[in-house]
């Protein structure tokens, strides 16, 4: 994977997550275990994506929750439910070209907003394995959080 800096002003538990996922080179923090608020505890997958920076053409590394779509891969750009989409999905849309680690798999990809009966279809996957979707989507009507496809390239 091309050498990437850790994204700015992510959290400290997202700072954590990441150097335990890099320091172990992927046996550890793939599966990440969470609590979230009202919610039992989720053992959630998830993978590192690095974007190139819209603006600074730099690299940048973000933990993300994932799921399986055909030969790829997939990730919800909701940003807790902010009204304004991340950093990420922004550097991805002015340069689709990425590379992902999963676990201790690491390769480039392409990545693609899914629409229609696809994102539909996806969504309902990514609110399976991580519940709290559906509560960011409430918080930002006019928002639809895109679904991103990342695959293999």
């Amino acid at each position: 994977m091309t050498e990437a800096k850790l994204a700015p002003n992510l959290p400290q538990w997202m700072l954590e997550h990441v150097h335990r996922y890099l320091s172990s080179g992927g046996t550890d923090g793939h599966m990440y275990t969470i609590t979230p608020p009202n919610l039992p505890t989720l053992t959630v997958p998830s993978l590192l994506l690095t974007t190139t920076g819209r603006k600074s053409g730099e690299k940048f590394l973000f933990p993300l929750f994932y799921g399986r779509a055909g030969d790829g891969y997939f990730v919800v750009a909701s940003k807790g439910g902010a009204p304004e989409h991340p950093g990420w999905y922004r550097n991805l849309l002015a340069n689709p070209e990425v590379d992902i680690q999963v676990g201790t798999a690491k390769l480039r990809a392409r990545a693609r907003t899914a629409t229609g009966a696809e994102r539909a279809r996806l969504w309902e996957q990514a609110v399976k394995f991580w519940p709290p979707y559906a509560d960011y989507q409430r918080k930002v009507p006019g928002r639809e959080i895109p679904v991103v496809v990342l695959d293999p390239a």
